[in-house]
């Protein structure tokens, strides 16, 4: 099954969200009396399809049995939630009262108040052992309104008989793996046309920032108690000036590419879908590397047919997996993919909200998720991911991963596509400083915004 982990695309309009009163009403009786909350619903909104019908069952059921409530989880969509959050959020009679949402989109709700104030959970529900770069996106001065769901992470697919080909070694620090797919893509084994040793897409911020973090850079910082955009720090530049040398010489993506299906270039053959899920144009191996989140690897293999559906089956002579080497041999910080969860403000019923969550972070349902192929919130509970090297190389990637910074305004930043627009002129700009100057001008006053 493939694992689709959020591309976060705000919208302006989680701008427009006004500040929630903090809390609901208090209710009573004890939200687990059962007899009494047998008339009583707690609604869930989940984005996308990633947490499967089994979880969800057991949500729906755990929830009944414990509190004698009924629990009725409703699937958002990841195009329209901000919207839908921004206008249901501040409306009491339409709030639903727990909300899954991208780890990035936290920011925008946390810092107007419109999540319940959970501190008061934090330890019970697993506190430090959390992803805390998840708990800091959820957090405003020290008060948690948003957890983390699941997280997933990003990490390198190889073609393992093309790296050989090419007599290139398996990397163990950033430079080395600099160095090697610039090496591919000149030696190109196989003689293919525009070939990339490693594809990366002009406007591929999500990955390339790994370049930025790997360096000690980071795409802005909160001083004197303002965020300022950082793309013009010297540690910002040396990890753009590596991705620039990449572009240049190791990757044949497109300059307006984004970070969506690379695998299609490092299969044998591959079919290009539509919006619609329609085939629209052929794809053959053109690509050694690829950075992508870990579920893409229901995506990569030989195509064969199970059951009447086509299935790509991995060929560990074929393909590899490992984590982006960071500048010291350890992982290098790689954007985190994933989920928070939040109590709405307005919820109607914050009792029962605070049981669901109970069990969502209860040892049971993390080793769901684990089971499930998504990233448990809690530390402890990992090894239900398992032992492949899909699951290895998920938990090794995540262990350094960051997440974009918790500005209050950085829906406006990815809804107004400025990264991308930055990104995509890296590779033929002849002045990378004067550049990130020029767009720190554009982003800084975007960050602030509320």
């Amino acid at each position: 099954m493939t694992r689709r982990l959020p591309l976060v695309a705000l919208t302006s309009a989680a701008l427009l969200l006004t500040a929630c009163a903090a809390g609901g009403e208090s209710q009573t009786p004890a939200a687990t009396d059962s007899s009494a909350n047998a008339g009583k619903t707690v609604t869930l909104w989940l984005a996308g399809g990633d947490t499967p019908d089994e979880l969800r069952t057991y949500l729906t059921d755990t929830f009944k049995a414990k509190t004698g409530a009924t629990l009725t989880i409703e699937e958002q969509s990841w195009g329209d939630l901000v919207t839908k959050l921004t206008t249901a959020l501040p409306d009491a009679a339409n709030s639903p009262d727990v909300v899954e949402l991208g780890n990035t989109q936290s920011p925008t709700f946390t810092n107007v108040g419109a999540f319940l104030d959970i501190s008061d959970l934090y330890d019970e529900l697993g506190g430090s052992k959390l992803l805390q770069s998840f708990v800091d996106a959820g957090s405003v001065d020290g008060k948690k309104y948003a957890l983390p769901y699941y997280f997933g992470s990003r990490y390198v697919f190889a073609r393992t008989d093309v790296w050989k080909e090419a007599g290139v070694a398996k990397p163990t620090t950033l430079e080395e793996f600099n160095t090697a797919v610039k090496t591919i893509a000149q030696k190109n084994p196989r003689g293919i046309k525009n070939f990339s040793g490693f594809f990366i897409g002009g406007q591929d911020w999500r990955n390339g920032i790994s370049w930025v973090f790997a360096n000690g850079g980071d795409l802005a910082k909160k001083e004197g108690g303002q965020w300022v955009s950082t793309l013009s720090d010297p540690n910002t530049l040396t990890g753009l000036g590596q991705l620039q040398e990449i572009y240049r010489s190791a990757s044949k993506a497109p300059a307006d590419a984004k970070d969506q299906t690379p695998w299609l270039y490092i299969n044998d053959s591959d079919v290009v879908l539509d919006a619609d899920g329609k085939p629209s144009g052929k794809t053959a191996l053109s690509a050694a590397t690829i950075m992508a989140p870990g579920w893409a690897h229901w995506s990569i293999g030989d195509l064969e047919k199970k059951d009447g559906k086509d299935v790509r089956t991995w060929d560990p002579k074929k393909f590899e997996t490992f984590v982006l080497p960071g500048t010291d041999g350890k992982p290098a910080p790689v954007f985190a993919g994933g989920s928070n969860i939040a109590i709405s403000a307005k919820s109607k019923n914050p009792a029962l909200a605070k049981e669901l969550m109970k069990i969502v972070f209860s040892p049971e349902y993390q080793q769901k998720l684990g089971g499930a192929g998504l990233g448990p919130a809690n530390s402890e509970y990992v090894s239900s991911l398992g032992s492949d090297e899909f699951a290895k190389a998920l938990m090794d990637s995540a262990s350094n991963s960051k997440l974009t910074p918790a500005a209050p305004g950085w829906a406006a930043v990815e809804s107004s596509m400025v990264m991308e627009e930055f990104f995509g002129k890296i590779r033929d700009t002849s002045d990378l400083a004067a550049l990130a100057k020029e767009y720190d001008a554009k982003i800084t006053p975007m960050l602030n915004l509320t």
